[in-house]
Parts: C-alpha cells; structure tokens; sequence
C-alpha cells in the first residue's frame, strides 16, 4: 500500500487516501450490449487504484475516469428476470410505502435503471412515481398503471433538483457510480430545502462484504465509489441528514440506508454497526493479502477442467462476470458467460468477448462446470439447469 497526502478522500475530504489495490486495462464498463466479438475484445480500458481512506473507511478507485461513462438505454444492468430478484424488489417496496405511510403519495428514485423497483411501489401502493436515468426504458414496463409512472431518460443534476417535488426520494445502486459523492448528496439535501419530513431511502453494495471474502469480482471501473455502513452513514450526516435506519440486507450483499433532511449539523446518534473503521482497515488487509490466492485458486478450477476435456461457463454475464474474467486473464479455460436477460443473449462481454448465451443454449454443448457469478442465484439456477436436463458441477464465488 502507498499513502498519497495529495488525493483527497470525495467523502470526508480529508488528505491522504491509501491506495491498496491497483489493474490496469479493465474495461469501463461491464454491462453495455456489444454485438461484435471484435468490438468487445477492443473494448475502451481503463485503470484502477483503489484507495482507503483511514479516516472515513470509504473507498475510491482514484483513477476513475467520468468523462467516459456512457450509460445508455443500451446499458444492461437489470436483475429483474430472476425471480429471487423479484421477491426482493416487491418485499422491499412494500415495505418501503407501509413504513413511510407513501399510499396516494409521490416517490422519486434517482438512477432507476430499467424502472422495475417504482412500479412495484406503484403496486405498493404510491401514487405516482418519477425515474431519472439515462438507461430507462419504459416500454419494458408491465405494469397496469402506466398512467401513474413518469420516465426521464437523463442524469439528475441541478435542473431536476429545483423542478421536481416528491414526498419520497429513492436511490438505488446509483451512489456507488458517482465519484464526488459529497457534492452529490449535498445536491440531493439542497433539493428538499426545509421539507424534513421526506424519506430519502438509498442502496448499494456493501464493501465490507467484498474486502473481508477477496471478492475481486466485485471491483471494477464503473464502481467508483464503494461505501460501508459506517461511511455511508457519515456522508448522510455531513451532507445535512440525519439516519433513520442502517442495516444490511439480500444475504448481506447491500446497505439500506434510510434518512430524512436535518436542520442541525450531524443530526441523531450513530448506530452500533457505525464504529466500522478498525474493521475496514483489517479488511483492506485481508483483500490484499488474499487476492493473488483467491485468482489462483478459480484459475486452477477452471484448468483442471479443462486438462480432462471439460467445458467451463460462468453464468451472469454483467458487471461481476466481466470483472472475474479480466481479473484472472484465463480466457481460454472459460467457455462462454450465460444470462438469463434474454437482451444479452447473442452479444459478448466486453474485455474478454466471451458469447453470452441464453440458459437453452447449454443444451447443445452441455458444460462440466457451471460458476455462478452470486451466490444468492445458486438455488434457482441449480433448478433451471436440472429443468434443462443437464448435470453439471456447479459452484459460485
């Protein structure tokens, strides 16, 4: 690790961001739709230099490049088609309008990506909803009230802040994407103005997670920001809110946060799971000393595989299967990535070009190993292979 007093953390704004893991040529981004194995072989790189930093435990890739985001409708990020997912969304957003008393009201939700999480709070029960991104596509919205769902394909920035009024704000797996995370949420507390009685409900991964399981997957460009629950809930309050509720959630794989604007400085006292510093810090450890051993041990899986004539496919195709690919630079021991998104199936993965194919396609050329990408889809794919009639080994990261 290298202490750089010159890089200012984008979440305290303090000096001195320890930069503990660093890669370059990765790709800059995991889940644009590429039609052409060429094209995503020569996919636009990147570079990454993850920094720590020891005051807030919040953490950086500092050489995150904004300026070349593309997000687009063509950017598939979506976990809708899997059922687990769903569950998930529905419980979370009926859960989200009965505690907050939303029936009838207005809901906001900043980064809304293909829009699945505000219909289901219109079948919770809102009145109204309005989603800002610039991936939304609401002709892939089955909902029975259109009429109550408003789509704005764009970045939420100044101009909406002023123009738009809610009783709710969510953010979901957004925040993680933005790099002046400060600016952000101080842009989103000034949007509100004196109305302390709205909810602001936020969710995104949980680094902890990732650092204390090496789980490099879980590390690429598009991921700029990567928060634990002490450093989320130190950004709300710095930036004017005070903190509802913290707590984990989808097997301890995201922080829900929950907040409402403050008229006082670092409003309400911090949670127990708050004092996370000492354990960051011992995780950042524990990922760097673990890292080459982790690749090591997923290359020699897939060799083995390979040495007695067997095939190896990796299934989720998005961000974490592009990320594990480039990290471990086996290419050849890996077949093909599988997806459930039919819109992924017959395009490739940017980096690598591994073909993405659909679940019915393994029939043809059945794999001996199957690694799933997460872990909380281990059940229902184990169901869908053996509904192919297929017998693979299969395991996950």
């Amino acid at each position: 690790m290298a202490s750089d007093g010159e890089i200012r953390c984008p979440n305290c704004r303090a000096p001195g961001m320890e930069i503990f893991y660093t890669q370059s040529g990765i790709p800059i981004h995991s889940c644009l739709l590429v039609s052409r194995r060429e094209d995503a072989v020569d996919f636009p790189r990147g570079e990454l230099q993850v920094g720590f930093c020891p005051r807030c435990a919040f953490l950086s890739n500092v050489a995150f490049e904004p300026e070349r985001m593309r997000y687009s409708a063509d950017y598939e990020e979506t976990q809708a088609f899997s059922p687990r997912f769903n569950e998930f969304l529905a419980a979370l957003a009926q859960d989200v309008v009965q505690r907050h008393g939303l029936a009838g009201k207005t809901a906001l939700e900043i980064g809304c990506g293909k829009g699945e999480f505000l219909a289901w709070m219109v079948e919770a029960g809102i009145g109204h909803g309005v989603g800002i991104d610039p991936g939304v596509n609401p002709e892939r919205i089955d909902t029975e009230h259109p009429d109550r769902l408003t789509w704005i394909r764009g970045l939420y920035d100044e101009s909406y802040a002023r123009e738009l009024d809610a009783d709710a704000i969510v953010c979901r797996h957004t925040l993680e994407h933005i790099p002046d995370v400060r600016d952000f949420m101080t842009l989103v507390r000034s949007s509100l103005g004196d109305h302390t009685d709205v909810p602001v409900l936020f969710e995104l991964p949980d680094v902890a997670r990732v650092l204390d399981e090496v789980a490099f997957w879980d590390i690429y460009f598009e991921h700029c920001s990567y928060f634990s629950l002490g450093s989320v809930a130190r950004l709300f309050r710095a930036t004017g809110f005070e903190v509802t509720g913290l707590d984990l959630a989808y097997d301890g794989q995201y922080l829900l946060v929950e907040a409402r604007p403050s008229t006082v400085p670092a409003a309400g006292e911090p949670f127990a799971v708050e004092d996370d510093l000492a354990r960051l810090w011992a995780g950042v450890h524990t990922y760097v000393d673990g890292h080459a051993s982790a690749r090591a041990r997923w290359e020699t899986r897939f060799r083995e595989v390979r040495e007695r004539g067997g095939r190896s496919v990796i299934w989720g195709a998005g961000s974490k299967g592009v990320s594990f690919l480039t990290n471990l630079g086996v290419a050849d021991l890996v077949d093909a990535g599988v997806d459930i998104n039919p819109f992924k199936a017959g395009k490739f993965m940017p980096g690598t070009g591994h073909a993405i194919l659909a679940p019915e396609q393994l029939v043809d050329d059945p794999p001996d190993l199957v690694v799933v990408m997460n872990p909380v889809y281990v059940d229902e794919i184990r169901a869908q292979v053996a509904g192919l009639g297929l017998t693979p080994e299969i395991d996950a990261v």
